[in-house]
């Protein structure tokens, strides 16, 4: 019969990634079914800081600062490293599915996104494995980013998608470029549903706004149904990632879409292997009309995100769910900052 995720894959369109993943957990998940892998700018913070693999990772670090005199690169330098490998457990998968999956993504340093630094950053990952794919957010400085690393061939996770219209600006950019290749790079979209409703939980408490659990509970499932039927409408070549998940049922109520849905190994994935449910296509069901117009009516950041034109690109950046995850994003890069100047300065 196969585990969860093999019934998963079998069964519907849906499969999976693994988030941030200890070398350890890189194999497990892979041996479990996972056909990529992404490394968000808090992965180096998660390694320093890990009771398996701490170790491990302060003694690359130890290497870099050997001969690196910038805090900031020794981090992105580390990052390589750790995440290299990674893309070699993955690079079978890579090989074998003729460079269809196995892919090992890196975003890099939050505190520096101009599309210069962004596209500087994926060429020097990408030297290390083919399997290297660019984590690039979807802002106007990324999008810049993304179309000159596309036409190099490069290929691209663009992140941070939070509403509608960032999804189609991404594809529209993509398909902008691939016109003109022949071969043009694998692309996707990470839509950060979990990231999404953490968001419009905390704002509509701040904001006392008055609202059903069960309605603001699939705010953020509304929004990937509607991506996922423009895409496919629209036969845009982008694959869908579902992200930030913050319970089983960012993961649960995806199955059914042809996406592939991102996922932590502790605490998500090895709970959902544990259970092992029945697998069940919720993710086809509509969402009711009533629950949109309450969440357009009541929750304007909601609105922003579900209507393509209620939102300017201008905006995508300083957007309340993208400057969540990011924030987070810089919390742990910092984190990890601090502690190289300490080791730098204590040996």
């Amino acid at each position: 019969m196969g585990n969860y995720f093999e019934r998963v894959m079998a069964q519907t369109p849906t499969n999976f990634w693994i988030n941030n993943v200890t070398r350890e957990e890189a194999q497990k998940a892979l041996d479990m079914g996972a056909v990529g892998c992404t490394q968000n700018p808090s992965y180096t913070w998660k390694m320093l800081i890990s009771e398996s693999d701490g170790d491990y990772a302060k003694d690359l670090l130890r290497k870099i600062l050997a001969d690196e005199p910038d805090d900031t690169m020794a981090e992105v330098k580390l990052q390589r490293e750790l995440v290299a490998k990674v893309a070699e457990v993955y690079m079978p998968l890579y090989e074998s599915s003729h460079h269809t999956q196995g892919y090992v993504s890196i975003q890099g340093d939050p505190f520096h996104e101009d599309c210069e630094t962004i596209v500087k950053c994926a060429r020097y990952n990408r030297e290390v494995s083919p399997n290297i794919m660019a984590k690039v957010p979807v802002t106007p400085e990324g999008l810049k980013a993304i179309e000159i690393l596309l036409a190099e061939g490069t290929p691209i996770n663009a992140t941070e998608c939070m509403a509608v219209r960032q999804v189609l600006d991404l594809c529209e950019v993509y398909e902008r470029v691939a016109k003109n290749m022949e071969n043009p790079p694998i692309c996707y979209f990470s839509l950060i549903t979990g990231i999404f409703d953490e968001y419009l939980a905390k704002y509509v408490k701040e904001k006392g706004i008055e609202i059903s659990p069960d309605v603001l509970w699939q705010a953020g499932f509304s929004v990937a149904k509607k991506v996922h039927q423009i895409v496919a409408e629209r036969k845009y070549n982008v694959g869908f990632i579902g992200g930030g998940a913050r319970g089983l049922h960012h993961f649960t109520e995806m199955v059914g879409a042809n996406a592939s849905i991102t996922i932590n190994w502790k605490g998500t994935a090895d709970k959902l292997l544990e259970q092992n449910a029945v697998v069940v296509d919720r993710f086809c069901a509509p969402t009711p009309l009533s629950v949109i117009d309450e969440l357009t009516e009541k929750i304007d950041v909601y609105r922003k995100a579900y209507y393509i034109n209620a939102i300017d690109p201008s905006e995508y950046e300083e957007y309340g769910p993208v400057v969540l995850f990011r924030t987070s994003f810089e919390d742990a890069w910092g984190n990890a900052l601090k502690l190289i100047a300490d080791m730098r300065k204590n040996g």
